[in-house]
């Protein structure tokens, strides 16, 4: 059974935290083929940092552990990512949905080296609107900009 729990700044605990940063990185394994080990390790402070501040933060739980969770910021997805057990089922699915509901998210950046989820997007309704060369942080992975048609 699916559950998604909206934790709160002060609810996110060390634990909590450690337990989503292993499921972001065995996510990253997965479906980011592009990064480097070296871009894990130095990613991985951006991500803790990234679930302890982010504005709106999901839990998605499956029978109460953590499944996969996602971060939203003024109405755009700044992160969805599954454990890789649950690629593939409909659960990513299940939060964007969830976060057109509730939020009126209407944005996403997609790293382009990620065809998987940038198809996923355009199947929820995204189209691309921009192309950057580097990410956010100046990083060298190529980012599209997406919005809500």
């Amino acid at each position: 059974m699916m559950n998604i729990t909206t934790i709160e700044k002060g609810q996110r605990s060390p634990i909590l935290i450690g337990k989503l940063l292993e499921i972001w990185e065995v996510s990253v394994r997965a479906s980011h083929h592009f990064l480097t080990e070296a871009d894990i390790i130095r990613l991985t402070p951006q991500a803790e940092n990234a679930l302890r501040y982010i504005e709106t933060l999901w839990v998605m739980e499956d029978e109460q552990r953590p499944a996969g969770f996602m971060g939203v910021q003024e109405r755009k997805i700044e992160m969805l990512f599954l454990h890789p057990d649950y690629f593939r089922k409909g659960w990513g699915k299940m939060l964007v949905e969830h976060a057109f509901r509730n939020l009126h998210v209407e944005y996403v950046d997609v790293n382009e080296q990620n065809p998987d989820a940038a198809k996923f997007y355009m199947r929820m309704g995204f189209k691309t609107f921009k192309r950057n060369e580097c990410d956010s942080e100046g990083n060298p992975f190529p980012i599209l900009e997406m919005k809500l048609a």
